[in-house]
């Protein structure tokens, strides 16, 4: 055991013999983050747009259906975006060997998790009250 608490000091293989992998990693992790994040923009641009449509153009249970059907795409989004955000704790996650680090992600993953859940199990609630 003592020689994985040197590697966690020296930081690692990766760390001492590919540090232009560990560089190149670290990059492709942060772009996916900015992926994630653009992705939770764009599918907020949409819904602001979606249900602001629909509170000016329609009225009664249409406007409602309207709004809706722009919360399920919302939401997918979302979802896409936590995927995302989890591919990158991962790549993070690998270039360190600190145990706090894994110990992290797995927090990360449980609690994204838990919100995926429970966002899809709302989503098919309201797919099923729009009959789609």
């Amino acid at each position: 055991m003592g020689s994985l608490v040197d590697l966690e000091l020296e930081g690692g293989i990766l760390h001492g013999q590919f540090h232009w992998l560990v560089e190149l990693l670290e990059w492709c992790a942060a772009l996916v983050d900015i992926a994630a994040v653009v992705l939770i923009l764009l599918g907020a641009v949409r819904f602001i747009i979606g249900v602001s449509g629909a509170e000016i153009f329609r009225r009664g249970a249409e406007r409602v259906n309207k709004t809706n059907r722009e919360r399920i795409e919302l939401g997918r989004y979302i979802l896409a975006s936590l995927e995302l955000f989890i591919v990158s704790d991962i790549i993070h996650t690998a270039l360190s060997l600190a145990f706090a680090d894994l110990m992290f992600l797995g927090l990360l993953v449980v609690i994204r998790s838990i919100i995926s859940f429970f966002l899809d199990r709302e989503l098919e609630q309201l797919k099923k009250d729009l009959g789609d």
